[in-house]
């Protein structure tokens, strides 16, 4: 690209996941092979198995906002607080009517009005209880607009509902602003609370595609012939993004520049995925990163561990990689669950270290790999030791069709 403010770079990594609070500590778990699946109380329902967040959200909010505010939100503010941190941005000199926070989320407000109905529910259903902080916490820009009330940011925030393709629908939105020179810095990303409303795990349960297992590390299973459904997670995955000249005219640490993405829509059923699509999805992102398929380094797969949409997505990765046996394909999901709006973020945050220790991280729980899921290129359960990494692509396709990918590119100089 001549132009190099068209240029957009990764500067600052914040995350909390199920197995880990920081990028490092994420990582070295992913190499280790450590799961953060564990049994958890919900609900109506009882226990179940999901991916658990043990930040401590205390470290940038007061008791007064933790419990004035949402989950999503102290997720959300976390994060970004830990993206700017790493950065090294000097914060108090940073122009806040030009900062935007694009935060990807599969749904908000859920878990607030569940738990104010069960609240009145004590009450003989007397909505003179219901919390007068219900509608600030359940508006759709509340993850988005918390982070702003943390950092003091005055520029614009939203959150862009994109089922579980919103990760990467953040990462894109803040390209795409920067680009338009609408702002001068994007924390961008997704997050997601899912396990605090039993809605999803009753709707995953009454469709048979809720995970179970007698050992809870070992339930998230993609590709697996014994998968029997997804583990759902919370956990939150948010970057600063900066054009390229900003970025060296303060030094700053580069983990890796975006030259590609593309989202697009099946158009053909509310959750039963069309691999024709996807592929066609993941192709308009190598266009436009101007690469073809075999310079990917590093696929890292969508594949949630149900029995139809594992197969789907392996029939789009092999119709653009079929051809392409050094590509390394993973899965992160098998480690955390399915972390709904932040799973395309904390996917591809994984997995951009690889960029410096040259290792592909497994894919954990592979041990009877489903022969309708045919991918030959499949990282199980060690990681791979690549020769280089110099291109990673990220798949994140959500109910409704909606699929969305990005290419992120190894740092190399101007």
């Amino acid at each position: 690209m001549s132009d190099p403010n068209q240029r957009i770079v990764i500067t600052g990594v914040g995350l909390t996941s199920p197995n880990g609070n920081s990028l490092n500590e994420f990582r070295a778990n992913l190499l280790a092979g450590k799961s953060g699946v564990s049994k958890f109380e919900t609900r109506y329902i009882g226990q179940v198995l999901a991916g658990v967040c043990h930040f401590d959200p205390l470290k940038y909010q007061k008791k007064k906002d933790v419990r004035r505010g949402t989950r999503a939100g102290s997720i959300a503010t976390y994060c970004a607080n830990e993206a700017v941190q790493n950065s090294g941005l000097n914060w108090a000199e940073v122009h806040k009517d030009r900062v935007g926070v694009y935060i990807g989320i599969t749904e908000h407000g859920n878990v607030e009005t569940e738990n104010e109905i069960f609240e009145i529910s004590k009450f003989g259903y007397d909505t003179s209880v219901w919390s007068h902080h219900h509608n600030p916490r359940t508006v759709a820009n509340n993850p988005a607009g918390e982070v702003t009330l943390s950092l003091q940011i005055t520029g614009p925030h939203l959150c862009l509902g994109a089922a579980c393709a919103a990760g990467n629908a953040g990462f894109i939105h803040g390209v795409q602003m920067l680009r338009l020179g609408e702002v001068d810095l994007a924390i961008c990303g997704g997050v997601s609370e899912s396990i605090h409303t039993f809605g999803i795990f009753a709707s995953f349960k009454s469709q048979g595609a809720l995970a179970s297992n007698e050992i809870p590390e070992k339930a998230s299973r993609p590709f697996d012939l014994d998968r029997n459904g997804i583990v759902v997670a919370e956990g939150g995955g948010l970057v600063t993004l900066e054009r390229l000249p900003s970025a060296l005219a303060r030094g700053a640490k580069i983990y890796g520049e975006i030259v590609g993405y593309a989202m697009n829509s099946d158009a053909t059923d509310f959750v039963l995925p069309d691999p024709t699509r996807q592929a066609q999805c993941i192709r308009l992102a190598l266009s436009r990163a101007g690469i073809s398929a075999d310079q990917i380094d590093i696929v890292s797969s969508h594949a949630t561990a149900t029995v139809q949409g594992d197969i789907e997505e392996s029939l789009a990765l092999r119709e653009v990689f079929g051809d392409c046996p050094n590509v390394a394909i993973n899965n992160t999901k098998s480690f955390i669950g399915h972390a709904m709006g932040a799973a395309g973020a904390l996917e591809l945050l994984g997995n951009v270290p690889a960029f410096d220790d040259h290792f592909a991280h497994a894919t954990i729980n592979l041990d009877r790999p489903d022969p309708r899921c045919e991918l030959p290129q499949l990282v199980a359960n060690q990681p791979r030791k690549m020769e280089r990494v110099d291109y990673i692509l990220n798949n994140s396709f959500g109910m409704l069709g909606i699929n969305s990918v990005v290419i992120v590119k190894r740092f190399s100089g101007v």
